[in-house]
């Protein structure tokens, strides 16, 4: 079972490598923006690799990495041009559950190299991110009432069709793809961590929303290894799927129950084993934002000139219920049509 040792030998240059070699890679925006006669810094994920979500880091670098496995040999990224590969890569069929963007990731990896991915959706996720996975080449299964529902709808099918499971959520006896996913998510902190140290301009308090965790536990991580100067590190829930803060406090895996939430990509009610392990020894503060509070967020983002969701927004929306001398939040999504 994989551990915070085994988190820890995580390197930032590997999927940094990989990425670098793609034309649709370029390093995000870090602005800073007047916020209550103060400076707020955001990290902008909302155009991320044309996929609009900081998801498009994790779910690509891991198909790549996992198709890699498959080969048996070590390869660099014009090794993924190679017919020997990429006829290796036909065989493989990505399957994982999505409450949206986790499954674009996926699907666009899987579409890169030529593979094929099976995305289930439940009923609570809107008809439009199954509409752009369908455009990313993805089959698209819908299974279930809830995320949680679809999961384990994930589980079987790659099981029962010798499929690949790509989630991005842990558990016992099963680590090192939703390792992958969060080692490509890495690659957020560095990009953070250059243009800081460019600036010299190092944020007091960090706002990391969360559904099961591993944006949150990636970010967290790399902060505290590579970051000269340590902020707060705040982890932020919907309230009706703090899963992550119940589980710190119950020292062990708790699934929670509650209402649907307006932040879909967030209403996730059983944190990745990983991501808990890591952010019970990274984390200072674990908070949780209503969905009139995210969508306040995304009205107060729409004025500083950006597009997002509650999803996106829920950072910001506990930002703005503290008062700190230099908040950094990250807008994880851009805007999505609902229809």
């Amino acid at each position: 079972m994989t551990t915070m040792k085994d988190f820890a030998k995580l390197d930032v240059t590997k999927p940094l490598a990989l990425l670098e070699a793609c034309p649709a890679y370029q390093a995000s925006p870090l602005e800073v923006r007047e916020f209550n006669c103060r400076s707020l810094m955001i990290k902008d994920e909302t155009d991320r690799m044309g996929l609009g979500a900081f998801k498009a880091l994790g779910g690509v670098y891991a198909v790549a990495k996992l198709i890699e496995g498959q080969c048996g040999v070590s390869l660099n990224p014009q090794s993924f041009l190679d017919a020997a590969v990429r006829n290796v890569a036909r065989t493989m069929t990505f399957v994982c559950a999505s409450a949206g963007n986790h499954g674009l990731a996926v699907a666009a990896g899987a579409r890169l190299f030529g593979s094929k991915a099976r995305i289930h959706l439940s009923q609570t996720v809107p008809e439009d991110f199954a509409r752009r996975l369908r455009d990313n080449g993805a089959e698209v299964v819908r299974s279930g009432e809830d995320y949680e529902a679809s999961v384990q709808a994930a589980i079987t099918d790659a099981k029962n069709n010798e499929a690949i499971h790509l989630a991005d959520g842990s558990w016992p006896g099963y680590t090192e793809p939703p390792r992958l996913v969060m080692e490509g998510y890495t690659v957020i902190a560095e990009e953070m961590r250059t243009s800081i140290e460019t600036s010299g301009q190092w944020p007091s308090d960090v706002y990391l929303q969360a559904g099961v965790g591993g944006l949150a536990a990636a970010i967290a991580y790399m902060i505290r290894t590579t970051w000269t100067v340590q902020p707060r590190i705040i982890v932020v829930e919907p309230d009706a799927a703090p899963c992550l803060c119940n589980s710190a406090q119950a020292g062990k895996i708790v699934t929670v129950e509650g209402p649907v939430s307006n932040m879909g990509r967030l209403d996730c009610k059983t944190p990745s084993m990983l991501a808990l392990d890591i952010l019970n020894e990274h984390a200072n503060e674990w908070v949780t934002i209503s969905d009139v509070q995210a969508e306040e967020a995304v009205a107060y983002a729409h004025e500083l000139g950006f597009s997002t969701t509650p999803s996106g927004a829920a950072g910001l929306a506990a930002a703005m219920r503290e008062d700190v001398p230099m908040p950094l939040v990250i807008f994880s999504e851009g805007g999505v049509s609902v229809a």
